[in-house]
């Protein structure tokens, strides 16, 4: 069966969670909601085995990564930031080139700065990005809403956590779907 080229694939797929930590998430305007929809992105991409990567920008003045977050990821390896694009972070770009990823599942903070500019320079390296509208958050609405209109406008796919599950998912009454169904319930 032939499948559309934006469908996600388990084998070239990759999650990464951008800068959702302490000191910035408290000032989010969604950020109960992104930081529960993380959680189950990172569940449900354990459940498949597909890799997480993680960032933290400058740590020092914005803290760590959100402790829920943390407590969800098996062994966590978070790649250090000062730029506010990942794709200048050469460890992260290695870690993704090495695991093969082609299609990057993006979701953090802020919507219309570290996210929008990793994501417009993922486009230009030649990744696919799928951009989880409900894991994703600004300070201001206007902002969030700005930064979503021009990804999209540049070629960032929107997607929400249950598509992205169940896309890499592709089919029911797998263990992974029973599991992934008690999830997102």
């Amino acid at each position: 069966m032939a499948r559309h080229e934006t469908i996600l694939q388990k084998k070239t797929t990759g999650l990464l969670i951008i800068d959702i930590q302490q000191r910035i998430n408290a000032v989010m305007k969604y950020r109960t909601r992104v930081v529960d929809n993380v959680v189950k992105l990172i569940k449900g991409f354990q459940i498949l085995n597909v890799p997480i990567f993680i960032t933290e920008q400058y740590r020092k003045g914005l803290g760590p990564t959100e402790k829920l977050i943390l407590e969800n990821l098996n062994q966590p390896n978070i790649v250090e930031k000062n730029n506010f694009s990942c794709c200048a972070a050469m460890p992260l770009m290695d870690q993704l080139r090495h695991n093969d990823i082609q299609q990057i599942v993006i979701c953090g903070i802020e919507t219309h700065v570290c996210v929008m500019q990793t994501s417009l320079d993922f486009l230009a390296e030649g990744f696919q990005v799928h951009l989880v509208l409900d894991a994703v958050s600004s300070r201001k609405k206007l902002d969030h809403e700005m930064a979503i209109d021009r990804l999209v406008q540049a070629g960032v796919i929107p997607t929400t956590i249950e598509s992205v599950l169940f896309e890499l998912m592709v089919q029911a009454g797998t263990s992974e779907f029973k599991q992934i169904s008690q999830l997102i319930k």
